[in-house]
């Protein structure tokens, strides 16, 4: 029965590559013929299955005729058993695809009887006898002729892509080419839709998992590495082929690319079942450069492929046949043949299968061509097969109908129809949106005729009413127009200025004759007023007291350019003038503090770096972070954390040089830049200053604090180094003092950007990575006395970079931890955990609990709790099989919360355990309410707890308070007998560590769980 499902599953894989096939051509062919090439393939697939039920599967194996056609099995089912019914309808998918490829690759210029008769050709004469001469044997025992000299083709790289692909040829040759295919300077477009070419190529893809997979006829050893290796064939197929292309032409084709995978998988499928997956590889790389080399060979030969079938199909096809001589394992070929031998016996099959199909092919549809034509005409070619053969409209004609209706009514008001959603109907909408653009300006002509009218009406409301002074001038500086905003700044009256000349009267007398120069000039000097632009200067009112006024001059010729006038546009700027001071003042300082603030800390970095470079001087920065004042601002308000701002500003003015720039970069981040001739020395003692005098004690509102800094140091001598990279450094510097233990500082090191830019991409990786295979579970037994009873195990977090290998947990979970990633690296670990357990359910195995480590970010989050929920009832997993983790060192904070969170988890039957306990300040008030079930002893008491009196007495301590609070207890880090024997004389049950197992891989972790003899039971 399951050979039975095999073999059906594999039937209805192969299938779906017709769908792939359709979906294939159909994007790859022009859509005026897409109707045609769906039609093309139903009835390709319905005319070769009923002649291969009716005659192809007897011919092809019945009882054999002298190894060479078969004579039984007609009309196929009334008296077979269930297993040959499966092989049936498994070969009836081979025989469609076989046709399919043999009609696709003369798409678009044959007629759908051409396509009926090709396939009637295929499928009667020529697939059955060769698939008889290489597999006969499949089915009745008696093998045809090809197979008794050893002829290998395991799952048809030859029977049906090299035949599909030689009776294509035949019909290239007897057709001939599309129209325009090969004339200079036209290219006929790829396809009409490539994406729909990519998914026809994915669901072939998926197909051929049942192509060469049902080929062993039987769900057996042999099916996974058969499935690898056309996978490995296929990637490595498509990227070669993608790779060659691009080398080549300097862009990448996605129509090459795709016929690479179907080359990579051609290629493989007559020794899937024989070759290790790097032979595989091999195998498909050489199909993908066979691909396109044959492709550009078919063009140099005139040869019309329209979907390249010939080189995917036929070539990679006589290729991949041959590959099984060259790579085949012997033992899995089953011929007893040499290597040279096996190479003779496929060069022959090859041959004769390739001479026997392309000559019987090509002289049927000679014959067939001379009674009823394959090629539709020129016209109906360039008409479209949609319309020609299946009198079929598409969008297109519709919208070119719509179109040609308006040019010939001379009405555009109607617009043509829109259909929404495809390419067409962008064109339909894109042109109604032109019509409707023509109309417009057409409209816009008419007003604006009408408006030209009235215009010079307006013109006389909109000088009297601008508030900007308008005076117009002639080419000498005569006053001809003078506009009552003018007559009101100045201070006279119009018949009072008017043929005078306005740069004597307005302009101060030192810029009189560089502006009547300009005048002279036409306003074109470089030196004085210009044409066109905003130009600033100082004029005087009547009254001779002087303003700032800013001027724009334009030019209006007239009589054909004879005599030119000025349009002088003068705003009084005085106010603005004077806001401009104030913003500028209120730019470069920081309003609480009254420091400089970044800009101009920015602006005087570059200044002092550049003449650091050019005079061989020194730029330092110091970047102070205060350590404590989040926490000020949080419990005392605003106003408090204004007030203590302040007081460190005071204080840095106080212990800074008067040339040094104090500034305020943001919230409470300070930088001092530091210039001149300076050394490391120097600017190390600035900074212990600055730590020890704010150090001293500050009263806010009636209560003294201390002021912790962290501070990074950075100095340029006289080297070329932008302003942000010394920002950078210097805040590096910073962050590293506060990896120190805050309050103090550190000097920027190159090794401290190393590591920074480290971090940054260890955590961008894990931000793109996380939910892949690099990141993995490995799991630690819990031990019950001795090593066979495991009563639980341990799920850790590990991280395989495929670069850098195996990266520490320490490193990439402190990461985590800061960029608040960690929550879902929790969830991950919860989520896998689960599954593991309900995959070991599912294969029988007694499953134990298993421990996770949450953070305490995560802990006190509001997704926790929810998301356990979910998981546990997707997995369908009882609480008591999770166990959650905690550290010590989470409980000092927010403790309510904690143990709010922790009664909920509990509430679902999962047990809670305190990691590390001994290493952190958990009151023991707060530990008698925590809802706890297990206690785990810290390695770092274990480790010396059979030598160190100390710790023996803390781990007995530990011991003895998890009883009384009637709590378990596990010993984590155990490594050698004697703490294990230790550990037992004070009564602890549960241990962890190498002495009895490292993390192991879930493989070994479930063979674990099959050998344990007390996996059965959690220790209470």
């Amino acid at each position: 029965m399951e050979q039975n499902l095999w073999l059906l599953l594999s039937t209805m894989l192969v299938f779906l590559m017709q769908a792939g096939f359709l979906c294939l051509e159909t994007g790859r062919t022009r859509s005026k013929n897409s109707i045609n090439v769906a039609a093309k393939n139903i009835a390709d697939f319905l005319v070769s299955a009923a002649v291969f039920w009716a005659v192809g599967f007897g011919l092809m194996f019945g009882d054999s005729v002298l190894g060479l056609v078969g004579s039984s099995e007609l009309f196929f089912g009334d008296t077979q058993n269930v297993r040959q019914i499966c092989f049936f309808l498994f070969q009836m998918m081979f025989c469609g695809t076989a046709a399919t490829l043999a009609s696709g690759a003369v798409a678009e210029r044959m007629t759908f009887n051409g396509y009926l008769g090709i396939t009637l050709i295929l499928s009667l004469v020529i697939y059955p006898v060769t698939g008889h001469w290489a597999w006969a044997s499949a089915y009745m025992g008696q093998p045809g002729w090809l197979q008794t000299i050893g002829f290998i083709d395991f799952a048809g790289s030859t029977v049906v892509h090299s035949v599909g692909g030689w009776v294509a040829l035949a019909a290239i040759i007897v057709i001939g080419p599309r129209v325009g295919r090969f004339q200079r300077g036209l290219r006929l477009p790829q396809g009409s839709n490539l994406p729909m070419s990519a998914l026809g190529t994915l669901l072939i893809w998926l197909g051929w998992f049942g192509f060469n997979g049902g080929s062993t006829l039987d769900l057996n050893e042999q099916v996974p590495i058969i499935l690898l290796n056309t996978t490995v064939s296929a990637l490595f197929g498509g990227l070669i082929a993608g790779l060659f292309y691009y080398v080549k032409h300097r862009y990448f084709d996605v129509a090459e690319m795709l016929n690479g995978i179907i080359g990579g998988l051609v290629g493989i499928t007559a020794s899937c079942h024989a070759v290790s997956p790097a032979e595989a590889a091999l195998i498909g790389m050489i199909s993908g450069i066979i691909v396109i080399y044959g492709s550009e060979m078919m063009v140099r030969l005139g040869l019309d492929d329209a979907l390249g079938v010939v080189p995917a199909h036929l070539m990679t096809g006589v290729w991949g046949t041959l590959a099984v001589a060259f790579f085949g394992a012997p033992s899995m070929l089953g011929t007893d043949l040499s290597v040279w031998q096996q190479i003779g016996a496929q060069l022959l099959g090859i041959g004769v299968i390739g001479f026997y199909s392309f000559v019987i092919s090509y002289l049927l549809m000679r014959l067939l061509n001379y009674y009823v034509p394959l090629r539709v005409s020129n016209e109906d070619e360039e008409r479209g097969l949609n319309v020609s053969e299946h009198n079929a409209n598409t969008e297109l004609i519709d919208l070119l109908s719509s179109m040609h209706q308006q040019e010939k009514e001379g009405n555009f008001t109607t617009p043509v129809p829109e259909e929404p959603f495809t390419e067409v109907g962008q064109i339909a909408r894109r042109y109604n949106q032109v019509i409707n653009r023509v109309k417009l300006e057409i409209g816009e002509r008419d007003s604006a005729i009408n408006q030209f009218q009235s215009s010079e009406k307006r013109k006389s409301a909109i000088l009297d009413s601008s508030m900007d002074c308008i005076v117009s001038i002639d080419h000498q500086g005569h006053i001809l127009e003078f506009n009552p905003a003018a007559e009101r700044t100045f201070g006279c009256l119009k018949h009072h200025v008017q043929g005078r000349n306005f740069f004597i009267m307005f302009l101060l007398e030192k810029d009189q004759q560089q502006a009547l120069d300009s005048l002279e000039q036409m306003f074109t000097l470089s030196q004085g007023l210009l044409l066109n632009r905003r130009n600033t200067m100082q004029l005087q009112r009547s009254s001779e007291h002087s303003f700032p006024a800013e001027i724009t001059i334009t030019t209006t010729p007239l009589n054909n350019g004879l005599i030119t006038e000025y349009t002088l546009h003068i705003r009084d700027i005085t106010r603005q003038t004077k806001l401009q001071s104030r913003l500028k003042f209120l730019a470069y300082r920081d309003p609480l503090t009254s420091l400089y603030n970044r800009t101009f800390l920015m602006e005087k970095l570059n200044e002092a770096l550049n003449t650091a470079q050019l005079n061989g001087l020194s730029v330092a920065l110091l970047f102070l972070d205060l350590d404590k004042f989040k926490k000020i601002n949080d419990t005392m308000g605003h106003k408090a954390g204004d007030e203590l701002l302040c007081e460190v500003a005071r204080r840095l003015n106080l212990v800074c040089r008067e040339a040094d720039i104090i500034a305020r970069w943001g919230g409470d981040e300070f930088v001092v830049l530091m210039s001149g001739t300076i050394d490391q020395a120097l600017v190390n003692a600035r900074a212990a200053s600055i730590l020890e005098v704010l150090r001293e004690s500050v009263s806010v509102q009636n209560k003294s604090f201390n002021i912790p800094t962290s501070i990074g140091v950075t100095l340029a001598v006289g080297t070329e180094i932008t302003a942000d990279k010394m920002i950078q450094h210097a805040d590096i510097a910073m962050y590293h003092a506060k990896q120190k233990g805050r309050d103090n500082y550190q000097v920027f090191e190159p090794e401290m950007a190393q590591l920074a830019s480290k971090q940054f991409n260890y955590e961008r990786e894990m931000r793109e990575n996380l939910d892949s295979e690099q990141f993995y579970l490995v799991y630690q037994p819990k031990i019950f006395h001795t090593k066979d009873n495991v009563v639980g195990f341990e799920a850790l977090i590990r991280w395989a970079h495929p670069e850098e290998g195996f990266i520490p947990p320490n490193e990439f979970i402190s990461i985590a931890e800061d960029s608040n990633l960690i929550i879902q690296l929790g969830e991950k670990v919860i989520r896998e955990t689960l599954r593991q357990l309900s995959q070991w359910r599912a294969q029988g195995l007694i499953i134990v609990p298993i421990s996770v480590n949450l953070s305490g970010k995560h802990l006190i989050s509001e997704v926790l709790v929810p998301f356990i929920r979910e998981q546990l009832e997707h997995f369908d997993i009882a609480g008591h099989y999770l166990e959650i983790e905690i550290t010590e060192g989470v409980l000092v904070h927010d403790i309510e919360r904690c143990i709010q969170v922790m009664a909920e988890i509990k509430s679902l039957d999962i047990r809670i355990s305190v990691d590390d306990f001994g290493t952190g300040y958990s009151s023991l008030s707060y530990l008698k309410r925590l809802p706890l079930d297990v206690l785990k002893i810290d390695q770092t008491f274990v480790q010396e707890c059979d030598v160190t009196e100390e710790d023996r007495k803390i781990c007995a301590t530990i011991i003895s308070l998890a009883t009384s609070l009637d709590l378990n207890i596990v010993a984590e880090g155990v490594e050698t007998q004697g703490q294990l024997e230790q550990l037992k004389s004070m009564n602890c049950d549960v241990f962890q560590g190498y002495l009895f197992y490292k993390p192991l891989f879930v493989e070994k972790a479930a063979a674990l769980l099959i050998s344990s003899d007390a996996a059965i039971e959690v220790i209470d």
